[in-house]
């Protein structure tokens, strides 16, 4: 899967945190930083989530070719609710503090 086309694809979903049906967390950014905990392989989930920030974002250390292997459009789709970004420059995903 092109996680980027996928992101892209759910762009009007941003931020539209009040539709996700069943959520993990009643604040966005655990939401999100739960989802990709429970999407995640094992052995890509040993480090601290974040990785980095500037400015006012922050970037999530997610392995993005692993997780297009396992993700679905939904879940995309609900990150997308959450604020989670696709950053194409730095191939990673971040969020806005």
């Amino acid at each position: 899967m092109n996680l980027e086309a996928m992101f892209e694809g759910n762009d009007k979903e941003f931020l539209k945190f009040d539709r996700i049906e069943k959520p993990l967390h009643h604040r966005p950014d655990i939401c999100a930083f739960l989802m990709l905990d429970s999407i995640l392989p094992p052995e890509v989930k040993d480090r601290d989530m974040v990785s980095g920030a500037r400015h006012d974002v922050i970037y999530l250390d997610v392995d993005c070719e692993a997780l297009a292997k396992v993700i679905t459009d939904e879940q995309v789709r609900d990150l997308s609710r959450c604020g989670v970004l696709y950053d194409c420059d730095t191939d990673s995903l971040s969020m806005f503090v």
